[in-house]
């Protein structure tokens, strides 16, 4: 995209005036002003009424004083907005620079991910509390989703991974669903995606994949994203992943409920997680152009979940 015409556009649609826009990602953009920093997303990665949605839900979290980025609504008044962008129409939010900062691989100990869990338990309490006030219509329910159409990406050489991905969806799919274990959340809590500031206050950013969900998944996720990317070795991986995942457990109790029930399929969420990650490479790789990485990526996790080893041995 044109950085200039990017710059051009959002000064003239936003009551900022930006000095320097930089590109992040191919959909999000470092905005630069005389009076702070701003983000600004843009995609059509998901439909305007999607978008819409879920920015009243974090402006919702924001307003109740949750740790999100609030954003900046147009000149016209409108927090999602429609913009031409070489010759087609394109979805733009802008919003404040979030507080913090991305914490470094060994940072993420025990009493961090005890904030985590507490500040995941706090969102879904508030999630509750929006759902009653608004219903969520364009938000999908999670197996709606295109990246959860596992067996539409996952070879069919590969049937042992298929028969079980098959079995894990429908697995979770027959749970009772009840406004205590289900509903809308953050749905990629990854530990790229939570920034910390030195008091340990926490903002959660990237809620572009947010969706109705089993609320142990947004607990999966960081604990998955801790076991893949943040232990650092030095000791046994196992007893790191039930020393984390005792302290976001507990983080979490301190301020909403996770029955003993809904704790217990915990693994089984992991491993949903795990082969979500496994699809979205066949999805959106280039097969024909892997470099020896994503090579070495996907058989690591090819022959993990053929094997059916877990990550997490609680």
């Amino acid at each position: 995209m044109n950085i200039h015409k990017i710059r051009e556009l959002l000064n003239r649609i936003y009551p900022v005036e930006l000095i320097k826009v930089e590109s992040v990602t191919d959909e999000m953009f470092r905005c630069t002003a005389e009076e702070g920093v701003y983000f600004a997303r843009i995609t059509n990665y998901k439909s305007f009424d999607e978008q819409l949605e879920e920015v009243h839900y974090t402006d919702f979290l924001f307003k109740e004083g949750f740790g999100v980025s609030p954003t900046i609504a147009s000149i016209n008044g409108n927090v999602v907005e429609k913009i031409t962008l070489e010759q087609n129409e394109i979805l733009a939010v802008l919003y404040k620079s979030a507080p913090g900062e991305h914490l470094s691989r060994n940072q993420w100990d025990a009493e961090v991910l005890k904030e985590v869990g507490r500040k995941i338990g706090k969102l879904h309490r508030l999630s509750k509390k929006f759902e009653e006030v608004h219903e969520s219509r364009s938000i999908n329910d999670w197996h709606d989703n295109e990246e959860y159409a596992f067996l539409k990406y996952i070879p069919e050489e590969e049937s042992v991974i298929r028969d079980i991905a098959e079995e894990v969806l429908s697995t979770i799919k027959t749970i009772p669903k009840h406004k205590s274990n289900y509903g809308l959340l953050h749905g990629d809590l990854c530990l790229e995606n939570i920034l910390v500031d030195k008091g340990l206050n926490l903002t959660m950013i990237d809620f572009q994949d947010c969706e109705k969900h089993f609320y142990i998944f947004d607990l999966a996720v960081p604990i998955y994203s801790a076991l893949e990317y943040s232990f650092v070795g030095g000791g046994n991986i196992g007893e790191y992943g039930r020393s984390i995942t005792k302290a976001i457990i507990e983080g979490y109790q301190e301020e909403n409920e996770l029955s003993s029930d809904m704790a217990d399929k915990l693994p089984l969420f992991i491993k949903l997680k795990e082969i979500f990650e496994y699809s979205l490479m066949h999805m959106y790789w280039d097969k024909e152009q892997l470099t020896e990485e994503q090579i070495r990526i996907m058989n690591h996790f090819r022959m993990r979940i053929e094997l059916n080893h877990s990550i997490l041995n609680i």
